[in-house]
């Protein structure tokens, strides 16, 4: 007795492969616009079709070659949107047999050669359909001859010719190809969508795979319903008709979502020894270090997106859990550290993708993460800085305090505002009488040059912007400060003084001087500039007519004279003068 035969195994992504536009999923907005072109009898000579892997580019050129060439059940229809699959242009079509239609991967046909083929044959009328269609997958492969040489044909075809573009890389498609063709951009499959699909397809297989198992193959098909598709397939065959998320996780090599939070919270405590027995246990239960790492990526990436848009959280790929640990982090970390982390965690890739040793790599990267995982933040750091050196208590009247004695070292903080009256103040550097040393530093733009010639600019920027001069000889000074002065100020300029020129300095508050900063100085001057500027007529002309105009810089008519000296060639002396003679 014979056993029937069985038919042969055909793998999901093409057993399920969508045969009418009904059955596309996410793609609502190109389906609309090509059934209104269809019942318009407005089809386009070419179309591309563009998206990411996966997403139906070449299904999609298939399932409009059908409705071009539909011809119905009983051999009368119309071109439609909604083919009956039984014709015999349908069924050759999807058999991929049909003589008029033609698909021709530009991947490994990119030369001029295999596009003059089609450029003589679309002369021909179809043989036996309606048109012939050309469908070229990875149109962006072409050379540049070769879409050169198609243009003509692009821009005037014969009306029984149609063509069908896919492609991944729409900017790689000269802009003179993309003018003649109707575009359409395919969407990712949304999360939800996807799960929907997979459930499906599951159910017409008789599977039975858990929810979260689903959910975590649609994280990883990143919104390619072909690699849903066949991840779906592969955890049918791994689960044996009952598939969980575990399974699904040692298939993917993806570490348990929950076990990778645990990390996280390990890094983020400074835990470095029970991050590294995690990550190690990971990996022992075949885990992909790379893929740990990535994980943690993503998390952090999530975990800040959460924290900025909370409704993020509700993504139909994440468990409960999962969410309300994420809300629970968004919530107590700082996007200071989130950022850091990210920044760490994408150097770490790079270093796990290029190191001899994974492993070895992705616990290097571990340890630097929880040292730095608990470091102060700058503004952290500064508040702590404050608190651990608090600025010294004001002082009373100095002019009834004993003053130090003549050449000691004794250092006096400068006083809190309001300073004493009477131009007496805090000494903050007691200084000797001024020498032939300091006789060099004839004036107090002197003091701030020598600022500028050894670099520190935290104090120059102090000096220019909080001093407002009272008095000045050389090794004495005497300022007011502004309200936004550091308080310690004229401390540390009398000590930066002292160091550089190596003879000490009296640097006095006082609170009676009223002169302007050098910055307030610098800024008056550039305001005054621009306001006689905005006076001038031709300025005033321009300003009507752009009000928005903005001046950006001034040369007065000095410095245009200044650098047209500058830049002038040096005249030549003639070395005879016909009229010198004359």
């Amino acid at each position: 007795m014979s056993e029937t035969p069985h038919a042969p195994y055909q793998v999901l992504a093409r057993k399920y492969r969508p045969e009418t536009f009904a059955d596309l999923v996410g793609q609502d907005a190109m389906v609309q616009t090509l059934k209104n072109a269809f019942e318009a009898d407005r089809i386009a000579q070419a179309f591309i079709m563009t998206g990411i892997r996966g997403t139906g580019k070449t299904t999609t050129a298939r399932i409009i070659a059908k409705g071009m060439n539909c011809i119905g059940p009983d051999g009368t229809g119309r071109p439609t949107t909604d083919p009956c699959g039984t014709c015999e242009h349908c069924t050759a079509i999807m058999e991929g047999r049909h003589v008029d239609v033609m698909e021709m991967d530009a991947a490994s046909n990119t030369g001029v050669a295999n596009i003059r083929e089609i450029i003589d044959s679309v002369h021909y009328r179809a043989a036996s359909a309606r048109y012939k269609v050309y469908i070229i997958d990875e149109v962006h492969m072409l050379s540049t001859g070769a879409f050169n040489a198609l243009l003509k044909t692009l821009e005037e075809p014969p009306e029984h010719v149609k063509f069908i573009f896919a492609t991944t890389e729409i900017r790689k498609v000269p802009v003179t190809v993309l003018s003649r063709c109707q575009r359409f951009d395919l969407r990712r499959i949304e999360p939800e969508v996807m799960i929907d699909l997979m459930r499906k397809i599951a159910t017409a297989e008789g599977a039975e795979i858990a929810q979260d198992a689903m959910a975590l193959i649609a994280r990883a098909a990143e919104g390619s319903a072909r690699d849903a598709t066949s991840l779906l397939d592969q955890a049918i065959s791994h689960g044996a008709g009952e598939t969980t998320a575990a399974q699904v996780r040692a298939m993917l090599g993806l570490a348990d979502r929950g076990r990778v939070l645990d990390l996280f919270d390990m890094i983020l405590r400074g835990d470095t020894a029970g991050a590294l027995t995690e990550l190690s246990a990971q990996y022992a239960e075949g885990a992909d270090p790379m893929a740990v790492l990535r994980d943690l990526a993503e998390i952090t990436h999530w975990v800040s997106v959460v924290k900025i848009t909370p409704e993020a959280a509700e993504d139909p790929t994440v468990s409960p859990d999962e969410r309300s640990r994420g809300l629970e982090m968004a919530g107590a970390l700082p996007m200071r550290v989130l950022t850091r982390l990210w920044q760490m965690l994408l150097k770490a890739l790079d270093e796990v993708a290029s190191a001899p040793n994974a492993m070895m790599a992705a616990e290097m990267a571990i340890i630097r993460l929880t040292h730095v995982a608990d470091l102060p933040t700058p503004g952290e750091l500064v508040r702590q800085l404050k608190a651990d050196n608090p600025p010294a208590p004001a002082r009373g009247n100095t002019a009834t305090q004993s003053p130090a004695p003549q050449g000691t070292n004794a250092t006096a903080h400068a006083t809190a505002r309001p300073a004493p009256p009477s131009g007496s103040g805090t000494v903050a550097a007691l200084a000797e009488q001024p020498n032939e040393a300091l006789a060099r530093f004839v004036s107090f733009d002197h003091v701030v040059e020598l600022i500028r010639a050894n670099r520190d600019v935290k104090l120059l920027v102090e000096v220019e912007g909080c001093v407002r001069l009272a008095q000045y000889q050389p090794g004495r000074i005497e300022f007011a400060p502004t309200e936004n002065a550091p308080a310690d100020l004229a401390q540390r300029l009398g000590q930066r003084l002292q160091l550089w020129t190596g003879n000490r300095w009296a640097v006095t508050i006082v609170n009676d001087a009223s002169a302007p900063t050098i910055a307030e100085k610098r800024d008056a001057a550039e305001l005054d500039l621009q306001s006689k500027a905005l006076e001038h007529p031709l300025m005033q002309a321009v300003l009507t007519q752009f009000p928005k105009a903005r001046i950006t810089s001034i040369k007065t008519p000095e410095q245009i004279a200044a650098a047209a000296v500058a830049n002038a060639l040096p005249e030549v002396e003639d070395e005879w003068d016909p009229f010198e003679d004359s």
